[in-house]
């Protein structure tokens, strides 16, 4: 680990300004420590988001308004999200464990970077870090994407991500103010970030439209153990219904893409019908009818299906 200045700023403007100096960002600081110690950043300064006034707290209006560094308990925890933007809540209440969501933000959830072990390894210069291949493929790939990928094979790590965007929020930076699910960029768009986020540029909030208080929403989340653990697999689902006939539907899977991964084809096969348990099960056939499995991963093609299928008639209860 390099020797660095550390920064306090008082404005969003002047931590951005650090940033573009070569300052690395800290809001929980779970993700900047792990990337610090594997060598992944060598930043001049870390920049104490904490610092910043207004950052932190969560509003219940016209919709739900959260900012950048609210942490996962206080959404989790929130009486407003837990009523009527349930899927959220969940999202949030399964990350890591209670002190880890203690300490960690919406901010640092949605922008955190991938969890490959190839990316990880100091000793490996994969494609992600600049070199010539993607290690996954021919490799240790179990955790991989079956959806999405190419040239390289990571999964985007986010519980938020798949929940709010299944929720139709937007993000807010200090620049500019975007769909939720616009955020993210797959590798084949942009190799060095996972995100549209340019150097100095910092999330400030989410927003959650009052609209989607009405859905039907629930995360789902399949992972190898129940304490602390990414997700092998998830689903968030927002619906829009009519008694039990779904109207507007909103599918977004995580754990199985480079970006959280929102599936136009099991929409399709929920809008218009009423949902039972074949309903449900079509619409986890559609959502992994492209999946592109490799050597060790192809168990996740039959998990994200029954994934789906759970997280839909849990949506209904």
């Amino acid at each position: 680990m390099n020797n660095f200045a550390w920064l306090e700023p008082k404005s969003v403007a002047e931590a951005s300004q650090a940033l573009k100096q070569g300052g690395a960002a800290l809001g929980g600081g779970i993700e900047l420590l792990c990337l610090l110690k594997d060598s992944l950043v060598t930043p001049a300064s870390v920049v104490n988001l904490k610092s910043v006034s207004g950052l932190n707290g969560i509003t219940a209006n016209d919709g739900v308004e959260i900012g950048a560094l609210a942490t996962l308990t206080q959404i989790a925890q929130h009486e407003r999200i837990r009523g009527s933007y349930r899927a959220l809540a969940q999202a949030a209440e399964s990350v890591g464990s209670p002190q880890l969501r203690n300490v960690g933000t919406l901010g640092g959830n949605l922008c955190q970077r991938p969890r490959c072990w190839y990316f990880r390894d100091p000793e490996v210069h994969c494609l992600k870090k600049g070199g010539a291949k993607c290690f996954a493929v021919g490799g240790d790939n179990e955790y991989h994407a079956i959806l999405g990928g190419g040239p390289c094979y990571i999964v985007h790590p986010s519980d938020l991500a798949p929940a709010l965007i299944a929720l139709n929020a937007s993000v807010s930076t200090n620049n500019r103010a975007m769909p939720l699910e616009e955020f993210f960029r797959l590798p084949a768009q942009r190799m060095d970030s996972e995100t549209v986020l340019e150097q100095g540029e910092i999330v400030t909030g989410v927003k959650v439209p009052a609209e989607m208080a009405g859905w039907k929403s629930y995360y789902y989340k399949a992972r190898e153990r129940e304490s602390f653990d990414w997700a092998l697999s998830s689903c968030a689902v927002a619906l829009r219904t009519s008694g039990s006939s779904v109207q507007e539907a909103r599918v977004v899977l995580g754990g199985v893409a480079p970006i959280p991964w929102r599936s136009k084809e099991a929409e399709a096969a929920l809008r218009g019908k009423t949902l039972d348990e074949s309903v449900a099960e079509a619409a986890g056939r559609a959502a992994v009818a492209m999946a592109e499995p490799m050597s060790e991963n192809r168990y996740k093609v039959a998990l994200t299906r029954n994934v789906v299928k759970i997280a839909l008639l849990e949506a209904l209860k």
